[in-house]
């Protein structure tokens, strides 16, 4: 019975990293990237089942609505009437752990006082 139960966890544990293996490689390959003019320019959850998504086709802009019935074009624009945003926070996984480490840029690790008036501020 012993004997089964290692075979069964080392088995398992090789599985889980070949598993790990072929999905590094598979990425590094560019699986899964888009292909041709298309690109995910922004989104916003509405709620977990809801989304709107604006996507990039060439020189337009679509703004689609995702929800558990499907997807639904809502508007169209032209990629230059889009408005530039500052560049949002990165939340993958290799950000997210340098951060908790604390080896952030050293622009982000600048603390930024509290504006006069506010509950900080007092």
């Amino acid at each position: 019975m012993g004997r089964y139960l290692v075979e069964t966890i080392v088995l398992l544990v090789v599985m889980c990293g070949l598993a790990v293996v072929v999905l590094f490689v598979a990425r590094r390959a560019g699986f899964g990237a888009a292909r041709g003019p298309i690109r995910l320019v922004g989104q916003l959850p509405l709620d977990p089942r809801r989304s709107v998504y604006l996507v990039q086709v060439a020189s337009k802009v679509l703004v689609v609505g995702v929800a558990e019935g499907g997807m639904t074009k809502l508007g169209e624009l032209e990629a230059g009437e889009l408005p530039t945003a500052p560049a949002a926070p990165s939340h993958a996984f290799r950000d997210v752990f340098a951060r908790v480490l604390g080896k952030t840029d050293p622009v982000e690790a600048v603390p930024v006082a509290p504006e006069e008036g506010s509950v900080d501020g007092r």
